[in-house]
């Protein structure tokens, strides 16, 4: 499959705002620069429609303040150009205090966990502010317990005695899995049944592929969505824009075991209010809110 390349310059205090409209338009991923976003779509998508939207994102703000400078081009990238397309801006990268994510091409650390992710396959390479919140979040959580194992008394002062014990039997779904990265960070944390679910069969293909090149088979991949999970889990990590969180609350509590938790990202800082406000309607109980930049992230607990 070939795709868009579109390449956008932006200046000014928009550029989170112009990434949200770009993700629910239908963008796989993106590469933020000092000036510039640059974005990839599918090439079914209809391009016209969403260099227009872009247009009328840009007349909007400049109705209600300054001037604001957005100018955009895009190419249709063939598909024998795309691997090294993405690998001009994919290089490996740290994060929280044990986690690296590379691509196959580079050597993996000695004395990390490396998650190692293709984006020749499909995008996501967890470079962006969302998906490293979600890692530094899996991290500081596995392994922790109401007795107080692994730092354990920090997490007690937010967490009742109903609280999940983490182990190695721990089951844990992935919501919009895309490439697969933190359906891969579970497995490699240690939890045992592990879901990823993602409604793009693209990403669905990319994911499995992920799989087997960081030898988890303990992770399995399907198409769907949470309504299409009838078990219940003990962690759920969603990585969606703020309105699909919105969107899907009523069902988070049927899918969390009874002390479960869940991980939240995707959401642009001021638009955390509604979120909150939806999960607790539900509820369910915030017990963290992790800010990394402008997007805010949430661990709620059932």
């Amino acid at each position: 499959m070939s795709y868009y390349e579109l390449t956008i310059h932006i200046t000014g205090p928009f550029r989170d705002n112009l990434i949200q409209k770009l993700t629910e338009a239908g963008c796989l991923g993106a590469i933020e620069q000092d000036e510039s976003i640059i974005a990839y779509f599918p090439e079914t998508v209809d391009i016209k429609a969403i260099t227009n939207e872009i247009s009328l994102f840009k007349a909007l703000l400049e109705k209600s303040g300054p001037r604001i400078d957005i100018t955009f081009t895009h190419t249709l990238i063939p598909h024998e150009d795309w691997n090294e397309t993405w690998k001009k801006g994919f290089h490996s990268i740290d994060i929280g205090e044990r986690f690296t994510i590379l691509p196959p091409w580079e050597q993996e650390k000695k004395g990390r966990i490396n998650l190692v992710i293709d984006p020749a396959m499909a995008f996501g390479t967890g470079h962006h502010e969302t998906t490293r919140s979600c890692l530094v979040l899996m991290e500081k959580y596995a392994g922790k317990s109401k007795t107080g194992s692994r730092g354990g008394a920090e997490l007690a002062e937010k967490i009742t005695d109903s609280t999940l014990t983490m182990s190695g039997k721990d089951s844990f779904l992935d919501l919009g899995t895309g490439t697969g990265l933190l359906a891969i960070a579970a497995a490699k944390l240690g939890y045992r049944h592990i879901l990823g679910i993602d409604i793009d069969p693209l990403a669905v293909e990319a994911a499995k592929q992920n799989i087997e090149i960081n030898h988890v088979p303990e992770v399995e991949i399907r198409n769907g969505s949470i309504a299409d999970c009838k078990k219940t889990y003990d962690v759920i990590a969603a990585n969606l824009i703020s309105g699909v969180l919105i969107q899907l609350a009523p069902l988070f509590p049927s899918r969390m075991k009874q002390g479960g938790i869940a991980f939240l990202s995707g959401i642009l800082s001021g638009q955390e209010e509604e979120v909150i406000e939806a999960m607790k309607a539900e509820g369910l109980e915030i017990i963290e809110k992790y800010t990394d930049g402008k997007w805010v992230s949430l661990v709620v607990k059932k």
